[in-house]
């Protein structure tokens, strides 16, 4: 296990966060879909020499998902089986709980985390008002500091500075997404 594990450590380092672009029309709220928890952690798995596998098993009412992280070595660590429940007996209904389940899986193997809980934050019928606290020159400066990244390990590190400094405000967070993704076809060439 020390090949994998070591992998593993420089992996989590470069993971991005698990952004909320998917929008749950039922609730009117924002959550992170299973492409965007992929997102988050593949290219830093991958860049480590691991592969990402999420087995399924069978199961009669519903699905039983296991992430399991294999190391270039051979090496391998199986993360648990996650149960979930289909809430139809359909094919609908079995598909979305293999996509719960495989985001779950993936977030817990991975710790990783959506900035809240959009199960419990969707179900509340609270409302909010939103004041951003953002602090526009300094994220500018950040955002500069993107575009002047010279290899991938930069731009990282200089976009997780640039997110954070969003404070959670989807307008400045889209802006620092977009420009991470311009830099990131930049320093790959």
């Amino acid at each position: 296990m020390k090949q994998i594990a070591t992998a593993l450590v420089k992996a989590q380092k470069a993971f991005n966060p698990a952004l909320k672009q998917s929008i749950n029309p039922h609730f009117k709220s924002r959550y992170v879909d299973l492409a965007g928890c992929v997102e988050a952690v593949i290219d830093a798995l991958n860049n480590n020499g691991i592969y990402l596998l999420q087995k399924t098993f069978e199961c009669a009412d519903g699905v039983i998902v296991e992430t399991i992280f294999v190391h270039e070595s051979g090496e391998m660590l199986e993360c648990g089986m996650l149960h979930f429940p289909a809430v139809k007996a359909d094919p609908q209904g079995y598909a979305s709980a293999l996509t719960y389940a495989r985001r779950y899986s993936l977030m817990a193997a991975c710790g990783i985390a959506p900035e809240d809980d959009d199960g419990n934050q969707a179900s509340r019928k609270v409302e909010t008002k939103i004041v951003s606290h953002v602090n526009v020159k300094e994220l500018d400066k950040l955002i500069e500091k993107m575009r002047q990244a010279e290899n991938q390990e930069q731009l990282v590190a200089s976009y997780r500075i640039a997110f954070q400094a969003c404070q959670s405000d989807k307008t400045h967070q889209d802006r620092v997404i977009a420009i991470k993704n311009e830099m990131k076809e930049r320093v790959a060439a």
